[in-house]
């Protein structure tokens, strides 16, 4: 017997000592394991807020190990049978998932692990050979296809090629990444991965949010191919969450215009697309979309705007809709920037009228960001300069009368105006106001104006010319055309 033999029947008696203790240790501990079992198959079927009182911290640790790579269509193999080279070599995965080795023929491996794989190739070769030693590994690995859905601007399924040496797994944030980063919805606590093991679908979850603020590097699951991630809808939005998630490498998408709708007391509603902001040289350096921006687009809002409750409403992943509701009066009234919320691909933006507004409210609703920057108000009749003017927002009537040159001296009846305002629905509002140019800003006697209001400065009952009507209102143009039909002139 020569030294190799030698050597070959200690390490068979040592592999079966070895396989006597583990045998004996098995018989043992079973019981342990079987309740250690049980408990993790009560644990993935609790949602994460379920299991907090279950110290669900240890139980993400057990559930987020890293799960051995299995084999399937596309890997390529390196068997390696002890002192029988002509059997050894490189062998690909076929599309059914098996392998044609010499002698044997084909062997399914799909699903196994390397140690399975080479556990099954081992028992296959002891027909033919005695006490085969064989080790597989790994030469190539197939590309690995993960779905991902939910609230994620691109759901579908993607592909990692981990053929280049080093390629690590992917992780959940890699796949969010690839889908384009989450949307404003997004749920990043309870990220949920499913993966199918030896024949079961088990659930983990991902708390990406402890992976921001705590650096918990663990709750970044290594993705398996097969694996299917979904990003819940978040029960309630909260804005300040929104802004951190949104400097994150897998957070929001800030490069694409979007567009949204917006009606109600707006000087222009409709369907506009709001731009990111650049704040770089970089096409990356940019700010989300805000709701300011969009009302801004629209040509800001209208005085009798409500703007302590605006809602915004935005449709989840599943087709269903969220409704968020903002006070743009405390981003007005006290700089409250979480008012000024970011918004995401089609979302609808509804200003509602309000029922009450104090002058002291209009006026600061004038000084904010939302409002537009000028309003148009025609003055005709008998005044230095009749037509069309720019003026500010919430502009009382007093002022506009000014703007436009002031009463006519010889020609104009100073004690009283007619406001003429066409309303929305198409119905025109006309009423006769009391002159006080030493009032305030007064619903009675010097209202704010509105947008494409007309006041109207008649003759004196002095004045006694043959002017025509078109002479004296032609300034005014198209509005009067529309005042006429309603019988207002």
């Amino acid at each position: 017997m020569n030294m190799t033999s030698i050597l070959y029947q200690l390490l068979l008696n040592q592999t079966g000592k070895i396989a006597a203790i583990i045998t004996a240790l098995f018989f043992v501990i079973q019981p342990t394991s079987v309740k250690a079992e049980l408990k993790t198959q009560d644990t993935q079927k609790l949602t994460a807020p379920e299991a907090t009182d279950l110290n669900i911290e240890a139980t993400v640790n057990v559930l987020t190990s890293d799960t051995e790579y299995t084999l399937g269509a596309g890997d390529v193999i390196r068997l390696d049978i002890f002192q029988v080279p002509e059997y050894s070599g490189e062998f690909p995965v076929l599309v059914d998932g098996t392998v044609s080795l010499r002698l044997i023929g084909n062997v399914q491996v799909t699903g196994l692990t390397l140690k399975e794989a080479s556990e099954l190739v081992s028992q296959k070769y002891a027909t033919y050979l005695k006490r085969p030693i064989i080790n597989v590994g790994l030469v190539s690995p197939r590309p690995l296809k993960i779905g991902i859905s939910g609230e994620v601007d691109s759901p579908g399924s993607y592909e990692f090629d981990l053929s280049d040496p080093g390629q690590e797994f992917p992780s959940v944030t890699d796949i969010i990444q690839k889908a384009g980063g989450i949307t404003t919805l997004a749920d990043v606590r309870n990220v949920q991965v499913t993966r199918n093991i030896k024949g079961r679908n088990t659930v983990f979850y991902a708390d990406l949010w402890s992976l921001l603020t705590k650096s918990a590097l663990g709750q970044d699951i290594s993705l398996r191919d097969g694996d299917t991630v979904i990003v819940p809808t978040v029960d309630e939005i909260n804005p300040s969450e929104i802004e951190q998630l949104s400097e994150t490498n897998f957070g929001l998408q800030t490069d694409e215009p979007i567009t949204v709708a917006i009606v109600g007391e707006i000087n222009r509603p409709g369907t506009h697309i709001v731009e990111p902001e650049q704040i770089g040289d970089e096409e990356q350096d940019s700010l989300p979309p805000r709701l300011t921006q969009a009302i801004t687009i629209a040509g800001g809002i209208k005085p009798l705007a409500d703007v302590r409750n605006v809602e915004i409403r935005r449709e989840t992943w599943d087709g269903q809709e969220k409704v968020i509701e903002v006070d743009l009066w405390a981003l007005i009234q006290a700089g409250d920037e979480e008012q000024d919320i970011i918004l995401q691909e089609g979302d609808s933006i509804i200003i509602p009228e309000a029922t009450a507004l104090s002058p002291k409210e209009a006026e600061k609703i004038a000084e904010g960001v939302i409002s537009p920057a000028e309003i148009t108000v025609s003055v005709v009749g008998e005044v230095g300069s009749p037509g069309e003017h720019q003026v500010p927002p919430n502009t009382p009537l007093n002022q506009a009368i000014l703007a436009a040159g002031g009463f006519d001296a010889r020609r104009a009846n100073r004690a009283e105006v007619e406001l003429v305002r066409l309303n929305p629905n198409g119905t025109v509002d006309k009423r006769t106001i009391q002159v006080d140019f030493a009032q305030g800003i007064s619903e009675e006697n010097n209202p704010i104006l509105r947008n494409d209001d007309v006041v109207m400065v008649r003759r004196s009952g002095l004045t006694k010319t043959t002017d025509s009507a078109t002479q004296v209102l032609g300034p005014i143009g198209g509005t009067l055309a529309i005042l006429r039909i309603f019988g207002v002139f």
